[in-house]
Protein backbone atom coordinates (compact mmCIF):
# COMPACT_ATOMS: atom_id res chain seq x y z
CA UNK A 1 0.00 0.00 0.00
CA UNK A 2 1.34 3.50 -0.74
CA UNK A 3 1.93 5.84 2.42
CA UNK A 4 -0.57 8.08 3.01
CA UNK A 5 -1.76 10.54 5.90
CA UNK A 6 -4.42 9.98 7.74
CA UNK A 7 -5.34 13.90 8.59
CA UNK A 8 -4.97 14.60 4.94
CA UNK A 9 -7.78 11.18 4.46
CA UNK A 10 -9.86 12.71 7.56
CA UNK A 11 -10.17 16.24 5.77
CA UNK A 12 -10.80 14.33 2.15
CA UNK A 13 -13.87 12.44 3.97
CA UNK A 14 -15.22 15.81 5.33
CA UNK A 15 -14.93 17.25 2.35
CA UNK A 16 -16.80 14.28 0.64
CA UNK A 17 -19.35 14.57 2.86
CA UNK A 18 -19.68 18.59 2.58
CA UNK A 19 -20.21 17.89 -0.94
CA UNK A 20 -23.45 15.92 -0.29
CA UNK A 21 -22.24 12.35 -0.79
CA UNK A 22 -23.61 10.42 2.27
CA UNK A 23 -21.47 9.08 5.32
CA UNK A 24 -20.81 5.46 3.64
CA UNK A 25 -19.48 7.48 0.64
CA UNK A 26 -17.28 9.76 2.55
CA UNK A 27 -15.09 7.42 4.48
CA UNK A 28 -15.06 4.96 1.63
CA UNK A 29 -13.95 7.26 -0.74
CA UNK A 30 -11.59 8.54 0.76
CA UNK A 31 -9.32 5.55 0.96
CA UNK A 32 -10.41 3.65 -1.78
CA UNK A 33 -8.16 4.36 -4.35
CA UNK A 34 -5.39 2.81 -1.91
CA UNK A 35 -6.59 -0.10 -2.96
CA UNK A 36 -7.28 0.93 -6.58
CA UNK A 37 -10.53 1.48 -6.89
CA UNK A 38 -11.87 4.21 -9.45
CA UNK A 39 -13.80 7.14 -7.74
CA UNK A 40 -17.14 6.54 -9.68
CA UNK A 41 -17.02 2.35 -8.45
CA UNK A 42 -16.29 3.70 -4.55
CA UNK A 43 -19.55 6.16 -5.29
CA UNK A 44 -21.49 3.34 -6.23
CA UNK A 45 -20.29 0.67 -4.22
CA UNK A 46 -20.94 2.64 -0.90
CA UNK A 47 -24.07 4.43 -2.03
CA UNK A 48 -26.74 2.39 -0.42
CA UNK A 49 -25.38 2.31 3.00
CA UNK A 50 -25.72 5.81 3.98
CA UNK A 51 -28.47 7.36 6.61
CA UNK A 52 -28.09 3.57 8.45
CA UNK A 53 -28.25 1.19 4.83
CA UNK A 54 -30.79 3.22 2.56
CA UNK A 55 -31.88 5.52 4.92
CA UNK A 56 -33.42 2.50 7.22
CA UNK A 57 -31.84 4.18 10.46
CA UNK A 58 -30.09 1.08 11.35
CA UNK A 59 -25.97 0.20 11.10
CA UNK A 60 -24.03 3.58 10.58
CA UNK A 61 -22.71 3.77 6.86
CA UNK A 62 -19.72 5.36 8.73
CA UNK A 63 -19.59 1.58 10.39
CA UNK A 64 -20.29 -0.11 6.79
CA UNK A 65 -17.32 1.84 5.23
CA UNK A 66 -15.26 1.39 7.83
CA UNK A 67 -15.98 -2.55 7.50
CA UNK A 68 -15.32 -2.35 4.05
CA UNK A 69 -12.20 -1.15 3.90
CA UNK A 70 -11.28 -3.73 6.58
CA UNK A 71 -12.51 -6.21 3.57
CA UNK A 72 -9.80 -4.83 1.54
CA UNK A 73 -7.36 -4.63 3.87
CA UNK A 74 -7.82 -8.24 5.67
CA UNK A 75 -10.10 -9.52 3.16
CA UNK A 76 -11.71 -13.10 3.84
CA UNK A 77 -12.72 -14.76 0.47
CA UNK A 78 -12.25 -18.15 1.34
CA UNK A 79 -15.04 -19.32 3.75
CA UNK A 80 -12.76 -21.99 4.93
CA UNK A 81 -10.11 -20.20 5.67
CA UNK A 82 -10.99 -19.21 9.40
CA UNK A 83 -7.80 -17.55 10.36
CA UNK A 84 -8.53 -14.97 7.40
CA UNK A 85 -11.94 -14.66 8.93
CA UNK A 86 -11.36 -14.41 12.68
CA UNK A 87 -8.76 -11.87 11.55
CA UNK A 88 -10.96 -10.02 9.45
CA UNK A 89 -13.87 -9.70 11.80
CA UNK A 90 -11.32 -9.24 14.83
CA UNK A 91 -10.29 -5.84 13.53
CA UNK A 92 -13.93 -4.63 12.68
CA UNK A 93 -15.10 -5.81 16.09
CA UNK A 94 -11.82 -2.62 17.22
CA UNK A 95 -12.90 -0.54 15.04
CA UNK A 96 -16.52 -0.62 15.99
CA UNK A 97 -15.98 -0.72 19.53
CA UNK A 98 -13.72 2.35 19.52
CA UNK A 99 -16.95 3.90 17.85
CA UNK A 100 -19.67 2.55 20.50
CA UNK A 101 -16.94 3.44 23.03
CA UNK A 102 -16.85 7.31 21.43
CA UNK A 103 -20.61 7.65 20.88
CA UNK A 104 -22.33 4.70 22.34
CA UNK A 105 -24.03 2.87 19.70
CA UNK A 106 -23.38 2.88 15.99
CA UNK A 107 -27.44 2.74 15.19
CA UNK A 108 -28.16 5.81 12.83
CA UNK A 109 -31.25 6.64 14.65
CA UNK A 110 -29.67 6.57 18.37
CA UNK A 111 -26.90 8.17 16.79
CA UNK A 112 -29.54 11.10 15.66
CA UNK A 113 -31.84 10.86 18.07
CA UNK A 114 -34.87 10.00 15.78
CA UNK A 115 -37.55 9.20 17.92
CA UNK A 116 -37.92 5.45 17.53
CA UNK A 117 -41.06 4.47 15.09
CA UNK A 118 -40.88 8.26 13.12
CA UNK A 119 -41.47 7.00 9.48
CA UNK A 120 -38.78 8.44 7.22
CA UNK A 121 -39.04 7.95 3.30
CA UNK A 122 -36.56 7.05 0.96
CA UNK A 123 -35.92 10.45 -0.29
CA UNK A 124 -32.35 11.82 1.21
CA UNK A 125 -32.50 14.94 3.37
CA UNK A 126 -31.68 18.11 1.23
CA UNK A 127 -28.45 18.99 2.05
CA UNK A 128 -28.53 22.90 3.39
CA UNK A 129 -26.38 24.96 6.12
CA UNK A 130 -29.52 23.88 7.98
CA UNK A 131 -29.27 20.33 7.50
CA UNK A 132 -25.18 20.30 8.54
CA UNK A 133 -25.95 22.91 11.51
CA UNK A 134 -28.60 20.28 13.33
CA UNK A 135 -26.32 16.77 12.60
CA UNK A 136 -23.86 15.50 13.84
CA UNK A 137 -23.13 12.93 11.10
CA UNK A 138 -19.79 15.50 10.10
CA UNK A 139 -18.28 14.28 13.56
CA UNK A 140 -19.04 10.55 13.21
CA UNK A 141 -17.36 10.75 9.19
CA UNK A 142 -14.50 12.18 10.77
CA UNK A 143 -14.02 9.88 13.74
CA UNK A 144 -14.76 7.03 11.46
CA UNK A 145 -12.31 8.28 8.98
CA UNK A 146 -9.50 8.75 11.51
CA UNK A 147 -10.12 5.18 12.58
CA UNK A 148 -10.12 3.33 9.08
CA UNK A 149 -6.76 5.31 8.51
CA UNK A 150 -5.44 3.76 11.33
CA UNK A 151 -6.28 0.23 10.86
CA UNK A 152 -5.26 0.77 7.38
CA UNK A 153 -1.78 1.57 9.15
CA UNK A 154 -1.83 -1.23 11.05
CA UNK A 155 -2.21 0.56 14.53
CA UNK A 156 -5.75 -1.17 15.17
CA UNK A 157 -5.10 -5.02 15.02
CA UNK A 158 -7.07 -8.20 13.96
CA UNK A 159 -6.40 -9.14 17.80
CA UNK A 160 -9.92 -8.78 19.54
CA UNK A 161 -9.26 -5.91 22.69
Amino acid sequence: MQPFDIEERVRRSIGYFNEGYNCAQSVFMAYADLFEYPAEAAKAIASSFGGGIGRLRETCGTISAMAMLAGLQHPAPDPADARARTANYAVTRNMVKRFTNEYGTIKCGELLKIPVGKKEGAAPSERTDGYYAKRPCGRFVEHAARTAGQMLKGEITTEEE
